[in-house]
């Protein structure tokens, strides 16, 4: 097996088990959340990607947004560094960057 898809499924157990923890999923709904997000990262890594997600006050909200380099505006470094809970993204319909917590995606 290569490194880089080792290093892919210990990020999926490693955020499935932090579901389990965190949030009270059974290991296999964690497990489908993790993948779930994994995959989205990388499709927004390509281009503009439709994703939903729940909002902290319950409404699901229909997103497009992406992580492409050539799409995403110049951004200055602040220092801060997001949380692993959460996932930023650039919202091409708003036009600024938003963040979803990652145990919420429907995708």
């Amino acid at each position: 097996m290569s490194t880089e898809r080792k290093s892919q499924l210990s990020r999926v157990f490693n955020l499935a088990w932090q579901f389990v923890k965190r949030n009270g999923f059974s290991l296999s709904e964690a497990l489908k959340v993790a993948w779930a997000n994994i995959k989205l990262h990388a499709k927004m890594q390509l281009g503009i990607v439709k994703f939903y997600y729940h909002k902290v006050d319950g409404s699901l909200r229909e997103a497009y947004g992406t992580l492409k380099s050539d799409l995403v505006p110049e951004t200055k470094d602040t220092g801060r560094k997001a949380p692993a809970t959460c996932q930023t993204y650039y919202d091409t319909e708003r036009q600024e960057w938003r963040c979803y917590k990652v145990a919420n995606l429907v995708y």
